[in-house]
């Protein structure tokens, strides 16, 4: 089964994420901050990332940099899922490793064909 880690401060945010996951048949790992997510990595096979970019204690781009410098982590591929929607911050995000940018809210059928599409890609 594929397993999906969130990184997700915000707990309604976290809930419906979780929610959608759940329905497309994922399992979901969750952590609430950078630390949490750098944790649940070492104990967890997980397949894709999804990153909300503004979180306490680490940002979002500190997290991700740590990912992809951990040889034991760098190829997961991330997808920022932030509220960040400004001008280039696309670009931005694929430019620090994330393979895509999801923005907040969720366009629900959008979100799903583009996580298909990213997880038909590991098989």
């Amino acid at each position: 089964m594929v397993q999906i880690l969130v990184v997700e401060d915000n707990p309604v945010n976290m809930e419906l994420t979780v929610d959608l996951l759940e329905s497309y048949g994922y399992a979901v790992v969750q952590a609430e901050d950078g630390f949490v997510a750098l944790e649940k990595l070492k104990d967890e096979d997980v397949d894709l990332i999804l990153l909300d970019i503004q979180l306490p204690k680490i940002d979002g781009l500190e997290l991700l940099s740590r990912i992809k410098s951990d040889d034991s982590t760098k190829d997961i591929p991330v997808i920022a899922l932030t509220a960040h929607s400004m001008r280039g911050d696309d670009e931005r995000f694929i430019a620090a490793g994330c393979i895509d940018y999801i923005s907040k809210p969720i366009d629900i059928k959008g979100f799903k064909e583009k996580l298909q599409f990213y997880l038909g890609m590991l098989n």
